[in-house]
C-alpha cells in the first residue's frame, strides 16, 4: 500500500535535479508544443488577504521587517488573469483542500469558496482530504455549489476514490481523469487523493474508501495513453515528498501539480525576503521509464499562484520546463500600521523590481465584488453571541501569584484557583484542541502553551469575535506520535523556558496532569504524571508507551522551548491544517455555557517551590 507512512524512508534515495533544466531528446524533435500551467493548492477557505511580514530594503544598511497585505482570493483571480494573458496555451489547476480553515467555511459550508473559485473557473481540481471533513454529503453539496455557475463546471478528480454504495457521490460526479484540448493537442489530467490522511484524519462516509495511489494512477495513465493521449499531468493531493517518490514509480507521467504538504518552492533568493523555500521551482526527477517529470506546488492560503512552462516533443515527452511561484502582495507597506515614507517606499519598490517571485497587484474587481456580501455576513456573524460564560474564565500564562498580571479581569487577579492550577481559559482551549483531535483522526492528549492564549473571557455573552481575540494567530493543529518519555521531556523543557523568563511557555494539557516543584533540579520539576484513559479514569502515565499528541504548529516546530517536538518528523508528524481558533470556536458553539472544567481536569494539580532570586526577576520582567 502506497501511503503516507512509506513516503519519508524513500526520500533520501531520490535523485533530484532542480529547475531551469533541458533534456537531450532521444530522437529528432518535431512539432514542439508549449503549455503553461497556472496553479494553486490548499487555499483552505482563506478568501481575505492578511498582514504578513517581509524583509525588505528600506534604504537602511540592512533589510528590515515590513508588513504588507498578502494573498486573498481576489488577488489569486487577478494574478491568474494577468498571467493567462501573456501565455497562449494555458491550464488553470487547483490541487485540493479548497475548504475548511476559516469562518468562511464555518458559516457558508463551501458556498463562498465555490463562488470565488468560479471567478477563475479552474480547468480541473483534485479532491483533497479536507473536502471529506464533513462526510460525502457535504462534498456533494459543495459540487452543487461549484457547478451552479451557468458556464463554469470545474471537473473534480480522484482516480483512487471509491464511493460507498449509499454515498451521494456515486456515479460520475467525481472522475478519475479528464481529457482537455489546447491548440489541437490532447492533455490528460489525472487526480489522486491521499488515502491515509483522508481515511484516517477526515470523515468520509462508511464504505467510501481510497485505493492504492500508485496502482490507481498508473492504471489511469495506461487508459489515457491507450486513447492516444501522450501528455499526462497528475493533479496530486498527497504531499511534495510523496510526489517525488510517486513520480519515480510511475511510467508515462510528465508533470505533477501537487498539494497537501503546503510546500513553498522557489529560488534561494526568497530567504533574502524572510521566506523559506523547500526546493527549487520546478523540481525534476525521472519516471520509471527514465523520462523527465516536472513537479510543482504553490504553498498555501491563497498566497501564491504557480506558473509552470512545459515544452513537449512530438512524442509527448518533456524537453524543457521552468517557471516560478508568484507570491501575491499589495502596496500597503507599513510598520505596525504606520505607512512607510516616500523614501522608504522608493527603496522597497526598487528592491522588489529586482526579483520575479513576489508579485505586487491589486485584487480582481469582480472577485472583490463577489466576496463583499460574504464579508458583510461574516462581520455580522462575528458580533453575534454563540455561547455564554457563566463563571469568569481567567487567563494565566503560568500558575502562581506572579502569573496574575496576565489577567485583564479584576476578579481574576486575586483568585486562589488560577494561582494553584493556572489559567481557566488556557485549560479550556487545550480541552477543545483534544476534542478536535479526537474527531479528526484520534488523539490521546493535547498540549498548549499558556502565552498562546491571549486574554480572559468575562461573564456574559461570547461572540465569534471574542474567540478570535482569545486565539488571534494563524496557527494550525498538528498530530505528533511520540513516546511517553519524550512527552515528559518536552514538558520539562517548557518549564525550563518559563524559569528562564519566557513565561508564555508554561504547558497546559488535556487528559494529562502533574505536580510542579519550581525549586527542583532541571528535568525533575514534574512529578506524579497521570493520564486519562479511554474509560475516563486517571491512571499512571507510561513513559514507555507511544501516544498521539495534538499541539499547534508553533509548538510542533520546537518554538517557545518545546525543542523535543521539533525532532518529530516524517510519518510521526501529521499536519492537519485545521485552524486552531476554529477548533475552539466549534467547541464553544457546542456548549450552551462556557465554564471552568472540573478541578481534576487541570493539568497542573499542585504547584510548590519557588524559583531562585535571579529567576524571580525574570518572572517580574516577563512581557506578554
Amino acid at each position: 500500500m502506497f501511503s503516507k507512512r512509506s513516503f519519508y524512508s524513500f526520500f533520501s534515495s531520490l535523485a533530484i535535479v532542480w529547475s531551469g533544466f533541458s533534456f537531450a531528446a532521444t530522437e529528432p524533435v518535431a512539432e514542439p508544443y508549449e503549455l503553461t500551467i497556472l496553479h494553486i493548492n490548499d487555499h483552505h477557505s482563506n478568501l481575505d488577504d492578511y498582514q504578513a511580514s517581509l524583509l525588505l530594503q528600506t534604504g537602511k544598511e540592512q533589510r528590515e521587517s515590513v508588513s504588507v497585505s498578502m494573498g486573498g482570493f481576489a488577488r489569486v483571480t487577478a494574478a491568474i488573469e494577468k498571467l493567462a494573458q501573456k501565455n497562449r496555451n494555458t491550464l488553470t489547476l487547483h490541487a485540493g483542500d479548497a475548504v475548511t480553515g476559516t469562518l468562511y467555511h464555518t458559516l457558508f459550508a463551501g458556498q463562498a469558496d465555490a463562488d470565488l473559485m468560479n471567478t477563475v473557473c479552474f480547468d480541473a481540481m483534485v479532491l483533497g482530504n479536507h473536502e471529506f471533513d464533513s462526510g460525502d454529503l457535504a462534498l456533494f453539496n459543495f459540487t452543487e455549489m461549484l457547478w451552479q455557475h451557468p458556464t463554469c463546471k470545474t471537473p473534480l478528480l480522484s482516480a483512487n476514490f471509491i464511493p460507498g454504495l449509499p454515498s451521494p457521490l456515486q456515479g460520475k460526479r467525481i472522475r478519475p481523469s479528464v481529457i482537455l484540448e489546447r491548440d489541437g493537442h490532447k492533455i490528460g489530467i489525472i487526480g489522486v487523493t491521499t488515502a491515509y490522511s483522508t481515511q484516517n484524519a477526515s470523515r468520509p462516509d462508511p464504505g467510501t474508501v481510497f485505493d492504492n495511489e500508485l496502482e490507481s494512477v498508473q492504471s489511469e495513465i495506461d487508459r489515457l495513453t491507450g486513447l492516444q493521449v501522450n501528455k499526462i499531468i497528475l493533479l496530486s493531493h498527497i504531499g511534495y515528498m510523496a510526489d517525488l517518490q510517486l513520480a519515480q514509480q510511475l511510467s508515462g507521467v510528465d508533470v505533477i501539480v501537487g498539494g497537501h504538504s503546503h510546500t513553498l518552492l522557489g529560488s534561494q533568493h526568497l530567504s533574502d525576503y524572510g521566506l523559506t523555500a523547500s526546493g527549487r521551482y520546478p523540481a525534476q526527477t525521472n519516471d520509471a521509464s527514465k523520462q523527465p517529470v516536472c513537479i510543482v506546488q504553490a504553498w498555501q492560503y491563497s498566497a501564491v499562484v504557480g506558473e509552470l512552462q512545459v515544452r513537449f516533443d512530438s512524442n509527448g515527452n518533456v524537453t524543457h520546463c521552468n517557471g516560478q511561484p508568484h507570491i501575491l502582495i499589495g502596496h500597503d507597506f507599513n510598520r505596525r500600521g504606520t505607512p512607510l515614507n516616500a523614501t522608504e517606499l522608493a527603496a522597497v519598490q526598487a528592491d522588489l523590481a529586482g526579483q520575479k517571485e513576489i508579485m505586487q497587484l491589486e485584487p480582481s474587481v469582480k472577485a472583490t465584488h463577489m466576496l463583499e456580501p460574504y464579508q458583510k455576513k461574516l462581520a455580522d456573524f462575528a458580533s453575534k453571541p454563540i455561547s455564554t460564560v457563566t463563571q469568569e474564565l481567567c487567563s494565566r500564562r503560568f500558575p502562581g501569584i506572579l502569573g496574575a498580571s496576565n489577567s485583564k479581569l479584576e476578579g481574576c487577579s486575586h483568585q486562589a484557583h488560577p494561582n494553584t492550577h493556572g489559567g481557566d481559559i488556557q485549560q479550556l482551549v487545550a480541552h477543545a484542541f483534544l476534542m478536535q483531535g479526537k474527531h479528526f483522526g484520534g488523539a490521546d492528549f493535547a498540549i498548549q502553551n499558556g502565552g498562546g492564549v491571549r486574554t480572559d473571557l468575562a461573564n456574559g455573552p461570547v461572540t465569534v469575535g471574542d474567540i478570535y481575540t482569545v486565539l488571534p494567530f494563524r496557527n494550525t493543529l498538528v498530530r505528533l506520535t511520540i513516546k511517553g518519555s519524550d512527552i515528559k521531556k518536552v514538558l520539562e523543557e517548557a518549564i525550563d523556558s518559563v524559569l528562564a523568563g519566557n513565561t508564555g511557555s508554561y504547558p497546559y494539557a488535556a487528559a494529562l496532569r502533574w505536580n510542579v516543584d519550581l525549586s527542583a533540579q532541571k528535568y525533575e520539576r514534574l512529578s506524579g504524571l497521570q493520564m486519562k484513559n479511554t474509560e475516563g479514569s486517571w491512571v499512571s502515565f507510561d513513559p514507555d508507551a507511544t501516544y498521539q499528541v495534538i499541539a499547534i504548529d508553533f509548538l510542533a516546530d520546537g518554538k517557545d522551548g518545546y525543542h523535543t517536538f521539533a525532532d518529530i518528523s516524517g510519518e510521526q508528524r501529521e499536519d492537519t491544517f485545521l485552524a486552531y481558533a476554529d477548533a475552539f470556536l466549534k467547541f464553544a458553539q457546542s456548549q450552551e455555557e462556557l465554564k471552568r472544567l472540573p478541578e481534576s481536569e487541570y493539568s497542573t494539580q499542585a504547584l510548590t517551590g519557588s524559583p531562585s532570586v535571579g529567576k524571580m526577576l525574570n518572572f517580574l520582567q516577563q512581557k506578554p
